[in-house]
């Protein structure tokens, strides 16, 4: 059997992967900021490189700067989708 690769998929299976996209990136954001508290408390504890703990604590700001205007985003979308007449 051929598969069209052309052809739109279904509501249900893109609403799916949108869905998956989003669970991975915001696992990535919080993965960010978990590496990011675990630089931050080494570099206290053991007096490590200032420098990777400045990178990693930017990294982790920039990552919730981007999650946060993602989320304005959506919800500005889904009021949008709201106001519209039916």
């Amino acid at each position: 059997a051929r598969v069209d690769r052309g052809a739109a998929a279904p509501a249900g299976e893109a609403g799916g992967a949108f869905g998956a996209a989003l669970s991975r990136a915001l696992e990535a954001a919080v993965r960010t900021g978990h590496e990011a508290d675990a630089q931050a408390m080494q570099g206290l504890v053991t007096g490590g490189n200032l420098t990777e703990v400045v990178t990693a604590l930017s990294r982790a700001e920039l990552t919730l700067q981007t999650a946060t205007a993602v989320r304005d985003r959506v919800v500005q979308a889904y009021q949008d989708i709201i106001k519209m007449p039916i």
